[in-house]
C-alpha cells in the first residue's frame, strides 16, 4: 500500500483526552467489548510499567464512512461524540482506557455494577506493580471514596477517574495529599510516626513527577490509514487481520521466538504430557502450567509478561536490596532451559500425585480435583521446600496444606490466577521463615470456616462441593457392604437419602446438596441402598452385620451416631432430612477444623503429662514477667518488651486480628492477652535482658544455667508438637528442665 498509511505516535495525556471528546468510533461489523475488570486493569499496569501495549489502527473518518459502517461509540462513551477516526484495531484497548479513566456511570459488561479503577501509591512508588492497582465494584463505600479527598490521602488511593481531566488536576489533588500529610505530622508528637507522615508528604513530589512524565512520555503508537482509502480496502484489511483464528497464547508466541535457540517446545511438551496425562487427570492443558512453574521457581512471578524472561540469553532489568537497579539473564543457554523444564515437569508430576493420594488430598481422579488452577504454585512451592534445607519440613507441609484448604474453601483460584500464585508463592516462602507471618487466606479462613453455607453446594462442579467430597476420600470412607477400604476408581458421589423421595416431597433441589452425599461404588448404590429410605437400608445393614462396625463405617463417611439415630425414624420426614442435613454439617465443620486448622497432637497420656507441665510453667513465667516489670497496659509493654520481642508480639496480634478482629480489640489494652502471644524463647529472651535480668537472678541464679535448662524444655516442647515419638535424651533432659525450673519457681 503506497500513500495511505501514516505511522505515527501519541503521548498518553492527548490520548486521554481525544477519548475523552470521542474520536475514535467503532464499526459496527467488530465485536462487542468483551474483556473482564481485571483485563483493564493489566492494561493500566502495563503503561504505568512503560511496556508497549500493541499499535493502534484507525481509518481517518468521514460522515459517509461512519454512516455506511455503522460505527457507534467506545463501550460506555454516553456524550455526544466528535469522531475522527474509524478503529479496525484496537477497540479492547481504547474502552478499556475510557472505561478505566472516565469511570463511566455504566455497569462493567455482565457485571450488577460499574467498576472503579485505583491506583494505590505507596505500592507505585515501590515499583510492587503487583499490587499497585486494583478495581472495586460501585457499591456505597467506593461510590463515596471516589469523592472524599481526604479518605483517598488517608488510604494513599488515587482514583484512576481523575486522570480524565489532564495534569491540572492530578496536579491539584498531589497538592491536596501533601497538605493532608504535612497538616497530620506537624500535629504528631511521636518522632517516628512524625517522620513516616512527613515522608509521605514528601512522596507528593515523585508523584508528580511520575504522572507528568507518564502523561507526556508515555507513548502509544498508531498507523493512521488515509480517509481517501475504499472502503472496500478497509474492510480486506479488518478482515485479513481478525482471519486468524485463536490469538497466539504465550506458549506458542515462546515456541516461536524459543526455535532460534534450537529448543522446541511443542515437541517437548508432547513428550511431557505422556507423564503428565495419565488416567486420573487426563486432559488438562499443562502446557501454561509447566510455564508458570518454571517462571515462579526462577523469578517468582508468573503472568504471561513474565514468561518472556525465560528466553535463553533475554535481560531482564530489577531492583537489588539496595534500591538500584541492575539486569540480569535469567536462563543462559538451551541446556538451562531444557533443565529448568525438566524440573517443572517433574514438580508437576509429583504434585499431581499428591492430590490425588487418598492420604494427602483426597481428589482421586479430576472429577474431583477442586481447582485445576491451584497446581502451578502448589508444584512451585513445593518443590522450592523440597530444595531448601529447612529443618522442619514437617511443619511446613502442614502449612502448605492450611493454605490449600484455605484456598479452596474461599474459591481464591477461580479467577486472576496468575496474579494470585504469584502473592500466593511469595507470602508462602515468608510465612516459611516466619510463623507470625501467616499467610492472609489461612487467617481469613480460621476466622470464617464455621459460617461456610455448605447446605447450598447443590453443584457437584463446584471447588467446595468437591473439597468436602475429598474430606470423605481423606477420612477413609468405607464401603457400606464389605466395610473394607474400596477401590477408589469405582467410586462416585451417591445419595444417602435417595433423590427420587426429595424429588416426591418437593426438595428436588436442596436433595443434591454435598451434605446429602458420600462416596459409594455404583455396586454400593445397587445392593445396598436401592431407592430406599436410610430407615430401610440402614436397619438392614445393622441387622445383617455387627452394629459397631456398621457405626464405624458410617462414621467414616462424617455420619455421626446422632446422625445415623436421625436417619433411623419411621415416617421419615423433610423435618428429618433437615435434622440430619445440619447435623452432618457440624461434623463436616468439625473435621475442616481438624483437616486444616487444627495443630495439635494427640498424646500418650505419659507425654501429655509433660506437655501440661510446660504448659503450666509457661503460664507462670508470663505471670511473673508482668510481675516483676510491673506491666499493666499496652504502653507497658511497648517500652519494657524487647523491640525485637515486640514486633513479634505485634506481628503475631496482626495475624490474631485477621482471625478475629472483634476479639483482638476487646483485648488490645490487657497485658495478659498480650503475653499470650510469647514462647519460650522470647520469655527467655525478656528475662535475660540486660534492663531485666536483676529483677530476676536471685530466682535462677545463672544466665547460663537459665538458658541451658530453657534450651531444653523447649526442645522437649518441640519435639512434644510435633512427633509421639520423642529421643530418649531429649526426653530426659527436658525432664530434667521441668523439674528445675519448679524447683526454682517454687511450684
Amino acid at each position: 500500500m503506497k500513500n495511505v498509511q501514516k505511522p505515527e505516535k501519541i503521548h498518553l495525556g492527548r490520548l486521554i483526552s481525544e477519548i475523552g471528546k470521542g474520536r475514535f468510533v467503532i464499526p459496527d461489523f467488530q465485536r462487542e467489548f468483551d474483556w473482564q475488570p481485571w483485563d483493564v486493569r493489566d492494561l493500566i499496569k502495563s503503561i504505568f510499567m512503560d511496556y508497549y501495549i500493541g499499535t493502534l489502527l484507525l481509518w481517518e473518518g468521514n460522515k459517509e464512512n461512519y454512516r455506511k459502517l455503522g460505527c457507534a461509540n467506545l463501550y460506555a462513551f454516553t456524550k455526544e461524540a466528535d469522531p475522527e477516526y474509524i478503529v479496525l484495531d484496537g477497540q479492547q484497548r481504547l474502552s478499556a482506557l475510557h472505561y478505566a479513566f472516565f469511570q463511566p456511570k455504566v455497569n462493567f459488561r455482565n457485571r450488577k455494577n460499574p467498576i472503579y479503577y485505583f491506583i494505590h501509591l505507596n505500592e507505585l512508588l515501590d515499583e510492587n506493580f503487583e499490587e499497585a492497582f486494583s478495581y472495586n465494584s460501585a457499591t456505597r463505600y467506593y461510590n463515596d471514596l471516589v469523592t472524599d479527598k481526604k479518605q483517598q490521602y488517608k488510604e494513599h488511593i488515587f482514583p484512576l477517574g481523575i486522570m480524565q481531566h489532564g495534569s491540572w488536576e492530578i496536579d491539584d489533588w498531589i497538592k491536596g495529599y501533601k497538605d493532608y500529610w504535612s497538616e497530620i505530622a506537624e500535629q504528631e508528637e511521636d518522632q517516628d510516626v512524625k517522620n513516616e507522615y512527613s515522608g509521605y508528604a514528601k512522596n507528593a513530589l515523585k508523584l508528580k513527577e511520575l504522572f507528568k512524565d507518564l502523561l507526556d512520555n508515555y507513548q502509544v503508537s498508531y498507523i493512521s490509514l488515509a480517509k481517501q482509502l475504499e472502503l472496500n480496502k478497509v474492510c480486506d484489511i479488518f478482515t485479513h487481520i481478525n482471519s486468524k483464528g485463536k490469538p497466539l497464547d504465550t506458549f506458542d508466541l515462546l515456541n516461536s521466538i524459543t526455535r532460534k535457540e534450537d529448543i522446541y517446545l511443542k515437541d517437548m511438551y508432547r513428550e511431557a504430557s505422556k507423564t503428565l496425562d495419565d488416567v486420573s487427570y487426563p486432559g488438562f492443558e499443562m502446557k501454561s502450567y509447566i510455564m508458570m512453574v518454571m517462571s515462579m521457581i526462577k523469578q517468582n512471578y508468573c503472568s504471561p509478561k513474565y514468561l518472556y524472561y525465560l528466553v535463553p540469553k533475554e535481560v531482564k532489568k530489577i531492583k537489588n536490596k539496595e534500591g538500584k537497579f541492575e539486569y540480569q539473564t535469567l536462563i543462559e543457554n538451551k541446556e538451562a532451559f531444557n533443565s529448568l523444564w525438566d524440573t517443572s515437569v517433574t514438580a508437576i508430576h509429583k504434585t499431581l500425585n499428591t492430590l490425588k493420594n487418598q492420604r494427602e488430598f483426597g481428589a482421586i481422579n479430576k472429577r474431583f480435583l477442586p481447582y485445576p488452577s491451584i497446581i502451578p504454585c502448589l508444584s512451585a512451592i513445593k518443590h522450592y521446600v523440597e530444595q531448601s534445607d529447612f529443618k522442619n519440613k514437617a511443619d511446613i507441609a502442614g502449612k502448605i496444606k492450611k493454605w490449600y484448604w484455605s484456598s479452596i474453601f474461599l474459591t481464591r483460584y477461580s479467577s486472576s490466577v496468575e496474579t494470585t500464585s504469584t502473592k500466593d508463592y511469595l507470602d508462602l516462602k515468608k510465612w516459611f521463615d516466619n510463623d507470625a507471618l501467616e499467610i492472609d487466606c489461612v487467617s481469613e479462613f480460621i476466622g470464617t470456616y464455621k459460617s461456610l453455607d455448605l447446605h447450598k453446594e447443590v453443584n457437584s462442579g463446584s471447588a467446595i462441593y468437591k473439597a468436602i467430597f475429598n474430606l470423605y476420600i481423606l477420612n477413609e470412607a468405607r464401603d457400606w457392604d464389605s466395610s473394607e477400604l474400596p477401590e477408589y476408581e469405582d467410586l462416585d458421589d451417591h445419595h444417602i437419602v435417595p433423590k427420587s423421595w426429595g424429588k416426591k416431597m418437593g426438595i428436588s433441589k436442596e436433595i443434591n446438596t454435598i451434605l446429602n452425599r458420600t462416596p459409594l461404588s455404583g455396586n454400593t448404590n445397587r445392593n445396598i441402598i436401592k431407592d430406599n429410605l436410610p430407615n430401610v437400608y440402614i436397619k438392614n445393614m445393622l441387622a445383617h452385620n455387627d452394629e459397631a462396625t456398621v457405626y464405624r463405617v458410617l462414621k467414616s463417611h462424617l455420619i455421626s451416631r446422632k446422625a445415623v439415630d436421625i436417619l433411623l425414624r419411621d415416617n421419615f420426614s423433610v423435618e428429618d432430612y433437615n435434622d440430619f442435613i445440619n447435623e452432618r454439617k457440624d461434623t463436616i465443620i468439625n473435621t475442616i477444623y481438624k483437616t486444616v486448622i487444627d495443630d495439635s497432637v494427640e498424646l500418650p497420656e505419659d507425654l501429655g503429662k509433660l506437655n501440661t507441665s510446660i504448659e503450666h510453667i509457661e503460664l507462670y513465667l508470663r505471670g511473673l514477667i508482668i510481675d516483676r516489670l510491673q506491666l499493666n497496659s499496652r504502653n507497658d509493654i511497648k517500652e519494657q518488651i524487647p523491640p525485637n520481642i515486640y514486633d513479634k508480639f505485634t506481628q503475631k496480634l496482626n495475624r490474631e486480628r485477621k482471625r478475629n478482629p472483634s476479639l483482638v480489640s476487646d483485648n488490645i489494652e490487657d497485658v495478659n492477652y498480650w503475653m499470650q502471644f510469647s514462647d519460650l524463647q522470647e520469655l527467655l529472651q525478656i528475662i535475660n535482658a540486660k534492663t531485666h535480668w536483676h529483677l530476676f537472678e536471685t530466682t535462677f541464679g545463672s544466665k547460663d544455667k537459665l538458658t541451658t535448662e530453657f534450651n531444653d524444655m523447649a526442645n522437649l516442647r518441640n519435639a512434644l508438637r510435633h512427633s509421639r515419638e520423642v529421643d530418649t535424651i531429649v526426653r530426659m533432659k527436658g525432664e530434667a528442665s521441668i523439674l528445675w525450673l519448679k524447683q526454682q519457681l517454687k511450684i
